[in-house]
């Protein structure tokens, strides 16, 4: 077994080792969940590092010029880097039985396939060919505004970040901002500190709630705070591929 082989393995047995029916319970409930570590503090070095090679990316994004925020993000180009592979494509395996009970629940007759390799087929079919998964950088006083990950017409319920930084170590601020927007109601803030190492994962665009009438959709944007000092990087796992 080569060693990428022997990391691959390795990356799968820590996902299948996470409660994910205690995860799909608190998705249900509040439309993001902590994942624990799943990354050592050499693996997050290793992964924050790839950013200084430009070779691995398909674009580089200065969120300033486009008034996203202050900071930058740099795509990964295919083919992805195996650990990001590895973690793209299990974090699907276990999210798509809740994205497809979410989807029932909101009265939608799709339902997205088993595997990622057959999810992105859709994705490529539909004209969504690049890939979507990145490095995100902030220096103090850098944030991100709040927003939605969405692409095209494909679309995956829920996405996975992990911060690669230590809180209160490396920087300081720069929690993960999530806001929900029910019908006929006033917006309801969660600011998340995520530890090194450690994800979360959430709502893309909408997630199901019961009512007191039935299932009703609340909409969810994300973002990050501003960093009050120091410098935070972070992997995003977005599972659609983007036009």
């Amino acid at each position: 077994m080569s060693r990428v082989e022997a990391v691959a393995d390795e990356f799968v047995d820590r996902i299948e080792s996470i409660d994910w029916a205690a995860i799909g319970t608190t998705l249900d409930e509040h439309g993001f969940a902590a994942l624990p570590a799943l990354l050592s503090a050499d693996e997050c070095h290793q992964l924050a590092e790839l950013y200084e090679d430009d070779s691995l990316f398909r674009s580089r994004i200065e969120m300033e010029r486009f008034r996203f925020g202050v900071g930058e993000y740099k795509y990964f180009a295919a083919p992805l880097p195996p650990r990001i592979q590895t973690l793209r494509t299990e974090l699907y395996r276990r999210l798509v039985p809740i994205a497809n009970r979410w989807t029932e629940r909101l009265g939608s007759s799709q339902r997205f396939p088993e595997t990622l390799e057959r999810f992105l087929k859709r994705c490529h079919d539909a004209g969504q060919t690049r890939p979507t998964p990145l490095l995100l950088t902030y220096e103090t006083g850098g944030y991100n505004c709040l927003h939605q990950d969405i692409y095209g017409d494909v679309a995956f319920p829920l996405q996975v970040v992990f911060v690669l930084s230590r809180h209160d170590v490396d920087y300081r601020g720069g929690e993960f901002l999530l806001v929900e927007q029910r019908p006929r109601a006033q917006s309801r803030g969660y600011s998340v500190t995520i530890e090194r190492g450690a994800g979360l994962v959430w709502a893309t665009r909408e997630r199901p709630v019961s009512g007191s009438r039935g299932t009703y959709r609340v909409v969810m944007r994300h973002g990050v705070s501003t960093i009050t000092s120091g410098s935070r990087r972070s992997l995003g796992i977005i599972f659609h591929d983007a036009k």
